[in-house]
């Protein structure tokens, strides 16, 4: 039987991350990162929950923390990582200008950072337009994933509008995971700060990971990779 290519990304740059990259490496799963540097602290933050009457962004009362700038390399070196915005500038809520500006900047940072190209994007938020696919065309990206689904994959005619099948915590994962096999591609993504530090959730991960990585037809992928198979 032919292989199935898998890949995975991960979206924010998280604390969390290190956790699930340890995984990643007990599996021998390939991923990549996408990354807001404009968003992250010098030094890595530890996470926490949050206290009754504090503002700001959490996740049901989690705060995963954030990657330092300081240990990127270090954290995410072995690993692909691709532009999410400088500080997650999203579609819709500033210029196209910006957006772009903001696009370009962080990869010129991951790619002085890492030493290696870095021609990936996530849409924040998952919002995309015409303009600024057109945008990231004249820029050199090579593909920019949104948060819509497709069952397959390899029929999608817009790298810079590029679906997933599905994401990590999916009801349907493995039948999902099952039916992709006939396309020869299965594509999911996440946040790691999804698992809440609960471990039932990082249980639930770690099994689809060794689920995966025990399956004799799949071969594990880089995203930049899937490109290749589009228009097959």
């Amino acid at each position: 039987m032919p292989k199935v290519k898998v890949a995975t990304c991960w979206d924010d740059g998280v604390t969390t991350d290190i956790r699930l990259i340890a995984l990643l490496h007990k599996y021998n799963a390939k991923a990549t990162f996408n990354l807001n540097p404009g968003s992250a602290p010098q030094f890595t933050d530890s996470p926490t929950w949050k206290t009754a009457g504090e503002n700001g962004w959490s996740r049901f009362g989690f705060r995963p923390g954030k990657v330092g700038l300081r240990d990127l390399k270090a954290v995410y070196g072995d690993f692909c990582v691709a532009s999410h915005n400088w500080r997650h500038e999203t579609v819709g809520r500033c210029t196209d200008q910006e957006f772009i500006k903001a696009a370009v900047d962080a990869r010129k940072f991951l790619e002085d950072t890492f030493q290696k190209p870095c021609p990936g994007f996530a849409w924040p938020c998952g919002v995309v337009s015409p303009e600024t696919i057109a945008l990231l065309h004249e820029n050199g990206f090579q593909y920019g994933r949104t948060c819509k689904y497709s069952e397959d994959i390899t029929t999608c005619e817009e790298p810079l509008a590029l679906n997933s099948n599905c994401h990590f915590l999916d009801d349907n994962f493995y039948e999902k995971f099952q039916n992709a096999k006939k396309y020869g591609a299965f594509y999911f993504w996440g946040h790691s700060y999804e698992t809440l530090n609960y471990e039932p959730l990082w249980q639930q991960l770690e099994y689809k990971l060794a689920y995966l990585a025990n399956d004799p037809d799949v071969e594990w992928v880089d995203v930049i990779d899937l490109v290749s198979l589009l228009h097959k």
